[in-house]
């Protein structure tokens, strides 16, 4: 049985249906038996779809200069 620290480790794969079927019976076993689980994975399935239903709107370039220099001091900060 998968833990719950694994299950998040593939979510994304799986949300995405890039996982194989053995992985993906295993996640899907885990979110029937774990409540905590598939509250995160509904919750993140009904995040992705409103978001892909929203317009995009662009941000102005001095926001995105901004927005890219603080995630590069944070990666700089956090490095792997």
């Amino acid at each position: 049985m998968l833990t719950c620290k694994q299950f998040l480790q593939e979510l994304s794969d799986y949300l995405d249906e890039n996982v194989d079927a053995e992985i993906r019976a295993k996640l899907e076993q885990h979110i029937t038996e774990c409540p905590n689980c598939w509250v995160v994975c509904d919750t993140t399935k009904k995040t992705i779809r409103i978001y892909k239903g929203m317009e995009t709107h662009p941000i102005s370039p001095e926001i995105e200069s901004r927005l890219l220099a603080a995630l590069e001091r944070k990666m700089a900060a956090h490095p792997k």
